[in-house]
């Protein structure tokens, strides 16, 4: 049997990561109106991976943090391969949501960004979590 605790916390975990990745798509929308060049570009690359983690714990909230924050990372080293194989730029072209969703190109760097999200979500995390006193 379930604690109440934990029970109502189950409860909260989807409304929170919905509202999480709100606040991260309008951070990333913002980022991309507001700013050039290269923080643009990298703080948006880092800001997806966030998204893609709150995503995660929205569709899995019994998850453990440290395979949401693992799924986000893998999710978006998986969009950018396959930018390689040009089927994202092809539907950037005709839609620009599927620009924001797919990208349209590979970009290496990207990688390294991504992993700095993840290690920032996953430090973030396990920061929050409590600690035992011995």
């Amino acid at each position: 049997m379930r604690s109440p605790e934990r029970g109502s916390g189950l409860l909260r975990a989807r409304p929170l990561a919905a509202c999480a990745a709100l606040l991260i798509v309008a951070a990333g929308l913002a980022v991309r109106a507001g700013a050039d060049g290269a923080f643009a570009k990298y703080a948006g690359s880092a800001l997806y991976t966030v998204l893609l983690c709150a995503l995660v714990a929205f569709c899995a909230p019994r998850a453990r943090p440290l395979a949401v924050a693992g799924a986000g990372l893998a999710l978006s080293w998986a969009v950018e391969f396959f930018q390689l194989t040009g089927v994202p730029a092809g539907l950037s072209e005709r839609s620009g949501v599927a620009r924001l969703v797919l990208g349209s190109t590979f970009n290496g760097p990207d990688l390294f960004w991504y992993a700095v999200a993840w290690g920032v979500r996953a430090g973030v995390r396990g920061a929050a979590r409590p600690r035992s006193v011995a």
